[in-house]
């Protein structure tokens, strides 16, 4: 008789007995069973774990996007905020340079207002500037075409304009311009813009230069030394014209200066003291020149003047 294993199972109902062949044979199905159903399980558990997975590596790889998005955006908010701030620290000094601009703009507008001679404002719009440039323009313009200020630097007034004794005739005769007393060889300038008429020498006069300028106006340089100016030259005011010396009939170095308009000899004082800041008294001062007229030409700010009628020109030679 051979071997056999057997396995007893007792309970409240009896007792059985099985061979192990027996009970392999349960066991052994049960257990592929279950090996199957677990493989089954497991694969299921593995793709579904996989699926989670790829999700998860999908869901961090979205994460990490909008991170860079957010980080992005920050850095580009950060960027803006700089760039913001130097712009508004850009605007700062600019207004800050405007107004340090507005108040030296004031105050040479006021500086321009006090040389024109009008009254000083507290402050400027853009209209109030434009008005006291545009009449430093046109007194600029006007002071370059009428003859003002002296022609000659660093001399006294010798002798006025007017009835005198003549220092050669030693008669009463009328002078018709003022003598400068200067040593030889003085520079004489141009006093306003204009034309020369003549340049060379005249009797009585001896070397002379004559200016025709705007409005009617010419200037006479007599007994001059050097004349640095031809007949036809165009000549600037303050441009230097001659030199002053003791040629015609003269008794001593000089400048000769006449001021005439329309032939009509002019007393020069009024105009040797004229400038921008005094401009508006010339108009009342020279009384032999009919402004009125020039007065429709220019939008001059004059008081009104008596107009008497003008002094005929004396062409004898003047000392």
């Amino acid at each position: 008789m051979k071997n056999k294993l057997i396995v007893t199972l007792t309970t409240v109902k009896g007792s059985r007995q099985y061979t192990l062949n027996q009970v392999a044979r349960v066991l052994v199905p049960a257990f592929l069973l279950m090996a199957v159903l677990s493989f089954f399980v497991s694969n299921a558990l593995l793709v579904k774990t996989t699926d989670d997975l790829s999700i998860l590596e999908e869901d961090h790889q979205l994460l990490a996007d909008q991170y860079e998005t957010v980080l992005g955006t920050q850095q580009l908010y950060v960027s803006e905020l700089n760039q913001l701030s130097s712009t508004l620290e850009l605007l700062q000094q600019e207004n800050y340079r405007i107004g340090e601009l507005n108040a030296s703009l004031d105050e040479s507008l006021g500086g321009l207002e006090s040389m024109l001679g009008l009254p000083a404002s507290d402050s400027y719009t853009p209209e109030q500037a434009e008005v006291l440039k545009a009449t430093a323009a046109q007194r600029l313009f006007l002071l370059h075409n009428i003859p003002n200020g002296v022609p000659i630097q660093g001399t006294r007034m010798s002798d006025r304009f007017g009835m005198r004794t003549h220092p050669v005739t030693r008669k009463r005769s009328m002078h018709n311009g003022v003598d400068f007393a200067a040593s030889r060889g003085t520079d004489v300038y141009a006093t306003a813009d204009g034309v020369v008429e003549f340049s060379g020498r005249q009797s009585g006069f001896g070397k002379l230069v004559i200016m025709q300028h705007s409005f009617g106006f010419k200037t006479y340089f007599a007994h001059l030394d050097k004349l640095n100016v031809e007949a036809g030259d165009l000549v600037a005011k303050g441009q230097l014209i001659a030199q002053s010396g003791n040629s015609g009939r003269s008794t001593g170095p000089h400048l000769h200066y006449e001021i005439r308009r329309l032939y009509t000899a002019i007393d020069p004082a009024p105009f040797l003291k004229w400038n921008i800041a005094n401009f508006d008294t010339i108009f009342t001062d020279v009384t032999s020149v009919k402004w009125a007229s020039l007065r429709k030409m220019y939008p001059l700010n004059q008081a009104a003047v008596q107009l008497p009628s003008s002094l005929k020109e004396t062409d004898s030679p003047e000392t």
